[in-house]
């Protein structure tokens, strides 16, 4: 909580100290440096709060740093900063966007950026679909990167965006260099929404004939058992978004229902030998999802689903442990069968 308030307290001051560099009459072009150290340091969780900071005290600051002569002879020339992607004016938001050139400073500039897909405005969510392309070209890889894994992972609860705005974003991640990088950030990231980011990576063709890479040498083991999954079932599954249905009218009662998109794979690995490399694997999370693809796919293994039954029997998962029993249990009801 300490924390919280210190980097809120540095947030005002530099967003104060940019606003006070910011002159009406001036050429001299406004100091970001301190704004841009600062919002380098956020969290992206915590997006909506920062922005609603950010916003307020941008808007405070530059109402008391107009000179008094500006308020009383004449209004001034607005010049359109990086900050007026958020201003509580729907027009200087659009402007923004058309107005601004060039690279974003840093991820949570191009985040500001992507997040104007769901912006109230339609007009503001038009100039973001036109403009957003041209800022990631522009903009360092590793920012639009790490903007990504936040908004993809996020953009099925914003409610105003649309399919050609995801169409959008899904374009600019099949460029070559970001598509290396998020890839490389599936692998290599101990944490973060990395399983939710290769479901919606798997809309495009990005990963394909990468995921079993994906399988073998992820950090995190939820990502290395979505990537085993989607190479044993065929398919990459992803949330495209959530529908409510009633389950009783009468008394106002119901739940969000996920609504699901998937996309064929074409998988080249036998199955004998997923099945072997995921039994393996250190994580009982990934070797769960084995053993499930084993009672699946029993008929098809022939004499070779008694090892990996007993290999799974023996874990020291009990969930795992447990899928492993009722295999076995299961192949000896087929033997007892075929015995009589």
């Amino acid at each position: 909580m300490q924390q919280s308030h210190i980097m809120e307290d540095k947030i005002i001051s530099a967003v104060r100290t940019f606003a006070s560099s910011i002159s009406p009459d001036s050429k001299v072009v406004a100091d970001m440096s301190e704004l841009i150290q600062v919002t380098s340091q956020l969290p992206l969780s915590s997006f909506d709060y920062w922005e609603r900071v950010i916003r307020s005290e941008f808007s405070s600051a530059m109402r008391e740093s107009i000179p008094p002569k500006w308020k009383v002879w004449s209004k001034p020339k607005e010049l359109v900063t990086w900050l007026d992607l958020i201003s509580w004016n729907g027009h200087k938001r659009e402007k923004a966007l058309r107005a601004l050139s060039g690279a974003a400073p840093n991820t949570f500039f191009f985040s500001l950026a992507i997040r104007r897909l769901n912006d109230w405005v339609p007009q503001v969510r038009k100039a973001a679909r036109e403009k957003l392309p041209e800022i990631a070209r522009s903009t360092n890889p590793e920012y639009v990167v790490e903007a990504f894994c936040v908004a993809l992972s996020n953009w099925n609860s914003w409610g105003r965006i649309e399919e050609s705005d995801k169409d959008i974003l899904l374009e600019i991640i099949c460029d070559k260099e970001i598509a290396k990088s998020l890839r490389s950030k599936l692998i290599m990231s101990a944490s973060g929404p990395m399983p939710s980011l290769f479901s919606q990576l798997g809309r495009t063709m990005i990963l394909d004939g990468q995921i079993e890479e994906i399988a073998k040498s992820a950090i995190q083991p939820s990502v290395r058992a979505k990537a085993y999954r989607s190479l044993f079932e065929g398919r990459v599954v992803w949330i495209e978004g959530r529908k409510w249905v009633w389950t009783d009218i009468r008394y106002c009662e119901g739940r969000l229902k996920p609504i699901v998109g998937e996309r064929k794979l074409e998988i080249d690995t036998p199955l004998i030998d997923l099945l072997k490399e995921s039994s393996e694997d250190r994580s009982s999370i990934v070797r769960r999802v084995s053993a499930e693809i084993l009672i699946r796919e029993m008929d098809n293994l022939g004499i070779k689903a008694r090892a990996f039954a007993e290999r799974f029997a023996s874990d020291s998962s009990h969930a795992v442990s447990e899928r492993g029993d009722f295999a076995l249990r299961k192949l000896e009801e087929a033997e007892r069968a075929n015995a009589s």
